[in-house]
């Protein structure tokens, strides 16, 4: 059961991605070699930006790491004054 759900799975999957290929096959095709004609200052400029993103994102993961240590450290601090009230 588990190979045929698979197996009609993967048909599906492909009729689907074979659609929209044979949909964009027609006369209105658009070739992205002519598309794309831009020069070498928009590729600076959007290597810059996602420079940026990477950039921004350390500080927010050093954050993210504190605040998980922090939580840590006053989880182990609580149960240990649970365990010490039970006694």
């Amino acid at each position: 059961m588990k190979f045929a759900r698979t197996t009609l799975t993967i048909l599906a999957l492909s009729a689907l991605c074979l659609n929209t290929a044979f949909a964009s096959a027609g006369s209105d095709a658009v070739d992205t070699s002519l598309t794309y004609n831009s020069g070498i200052l928009v590729l600076a400029f959007a290597g810059f930006l996602a420079l940026v993103v990477v950039v921004q994102t350390i500080p927010a993961i050093i954050s993210l790491y504190d605040m998980i240590k922090k939580t840590a450290e006053t989880s182990k601090q609580r149960q240990a004054v649970r365990a010490n009230t039970r006694d």
